[in-house]
């Protein structure tokens, strides 16, 4: 049988034509975890299948007491209505004709029910998906807000969302992809702010998904959506795990894929200015949140620039105002200063991965001995110098500080491009470097959006918005670069009223 013919085969009105089918399809009694259950109720075989751990027990036991107590008479005429309109009155519960949907929404975690002379499968949804409650991501933590955090079930992130945004517009489209996971995936967008092209695109490309599978969930979605940039290390869209981030997002016009099994979601479009934003900002008053910001800014910057200005001072000390002659290497070592600075880069990064893999008890000691032992030791038999150690742990500090783990990584391996040309061509080189990063900065976009805007091109009422962080009721534009619908945040006469100087009235 062709594979077209199989997603299309409808139910048969003979029963064991159809469990024979299901059982060759699932691996049935092969598979330990899928059960079948036959019964005879009123007369009639009725079969039901489900997959062990994925529905709630109590729940099916309950289904079963109903199907038993129906009698022969109740089966003989519009079953299937009979039993979903006046049996099983307190669940989701739908039918469907073709034998694909049955496997599909079986192997979802639903109950399925086939009755003998019927060409129509009751589908009951009983499912209890295993997995952690929310809590909050180890990597967007704050020191004040929510403390909830998506997780790796799909059905628990939506609730998130629709906790925090009760609005009716909010559309939540649910498609598949995968020809073998047939994993779900979740656009949420606010039908009446969002650019309907941009979430036409979006559902379109995840439909046009070819591939078997997706375990690797929002990161396999983003490269076929977007396209994979070998040389090209920025990330196009923002990853978040935090409700709050995303539902922010939303009114702002920005789409939402959610990913079953994955507890990082996409948001996009997305400009650089998106991955250097933190919620720790709004969570305080605005000219702390400015503060916070800038010295985010400030991080970054070092993070990137730093080292590499640094050795092409250093190996060129004659080039240096005599002000600042303090900057070189007071006392040389016996490797090389280029190759002390890529092996001080090569460690953090090998220390980063051997933290990620170590238990936590030994977390602490892993920190002293890349301290004592790597640092120290290194400087004192003369393989570092001091001034390496020091600006390398500087890069790293600012490596941390950014928000978004995947600039991190693209900014690290633009420091480390930068160094070998500075280290190489000195200044010449650092500069030739830094105009070609800016070059693929000025190429790259997100769903075409430019990705260096409101910088490039120049707006300068939404770069304000991100140099300072503006209170929230003088913030009542969504950005314009999205096309939303409705661009306005709030009514004009509430942005006054706000604005306007209150009596105070003591209590």
């Amino acid at each position: 049988m062709s594979s077209t013919a199989e997603t299309t085969m409808s139910i048969s009105k003979n029963y064991q034509e159809n469990v024979s089918y299901l059982n060759q399809k699932l691996g049935v009694p092969e598979s330990f975890d899928i059960v079948l259950r036959e019964m005879n109720i009123g007369g009639k075989k009725i079969a039901i299948y489900s997959v062990n751990g994925m529905i709630s027990r109590p729940a099916s036991n309950m289904i079963l007491e109903v199907l038993s107590k129906i009698e022969r008479v109740e089966l003989a005429v519009n079953a299937v209505d009979k039993l979903v309109k006046s049996k099983i009155v307190d669940l989701q519960v739908s039918e469907v004709e073709a034998m694909d949907e049955v496997i599909y929404f079986l192997l979802s975690g639903t109950m399925a029910i086939l009755i003998e002379g019927r060409t129509q499968a009751i589908i009951v949804d009983l499912r209890t998906y295993p997995g952690r409650m929310p809590q909050e991501p180890d990597i967007e933590r704050v020191t004040r807000g929510s403390r909830d955090g998506f997780t790796e079930t799909l059905v628990f992130n939506t609730i998130l969302i629709r906790r925090r945004l009760r609005d009716p517009g909010l559309r939540m489209k649910l498609v598949k992809a995968g020809s073998r996971s047939k994993t779900d995936v979740c656009i949420a967008y606010i039908e009446d702010i969002t650019n309907p092209k941009m979430v036409e695109y979006i559902e379109k490309e995840i439909k046009n998904i070819k591939i078997d599978g997706i375990p690797m969930a929002e990161k396999t979605v983003e490269e076929f959506i977007l396209g994979s940039k070998f040389w090209n290390p920025f990330p196009r869209v923002r990853y978040t795990e935090r409700p709050d981030v995303a539902a922010i997002h939303l009114l702002e016009g920005n789409v939402i894929v959610m990913v079953d099994t994955s507890p990082s979601i996409i948001i996009a479009p997305c400009t650089f200015w998106h991955h250097v934003q933190h919620a720790e900002e709004y969570r305080q008053e605005p000219v702390v949140g400015m503060y916070l910001r800038w010295v985010r800014f400030i991080a970054i910057f070092l993070s990137v620039f730093l080292t590499p200005l640094w050795l092409a001072a250093a190996l060129n000390p004659q080039l240096l105002p005599e002000g600042l002659q303090f900057i070189g290497v007071q006392k040389p070592a016996r490797i090389p200063l280029l190759f002390q600075v890529l092996m001080g880069e090569l460690s953090i990064d090998m220390l980063r991965m051997a933290a990620i893999h170590t238990p936590s008890p030994l977390a602490t000691a892993l920190g002293l001995i890349a301290v004592f032992m790597m640092g120290d030791v290194a400087i004192q038999v003369g393989l570092f110098t001091p001034e390496v150690v020091m600006y390398t742990a500087i890069a790293a500090v600012g490596t941390f500080a950014t928000p978004s783990y995947e600039l991190a990584q693209a900014n690290r391996l633009v420091r480390l491009f930068l160094v070998l040309a500075a280290g190489l061509f000195n200044f010449w080189g650092f500069g030739a470097g830094v105009l070609l990063v800016l070059f693929v900065l000025l190429r790259t976009n997100s769903f075409g959006v430019p990705y260096l805007w409101p910088l490039i091109p120049m707006d300068i009422k939404a770069l304000s918005t991100i140099l300072i962080r503006n209170p929230v009721p003088i913030n009542n534009l969504r950005p314009s670069i999205f096309k939303p619908k409705d661009r306005i945040r709030q009514p004009k006469d509430r942005q006054t009223k706000e604005s306007q100087p209150k009596e105070r009235t003591n209590p």
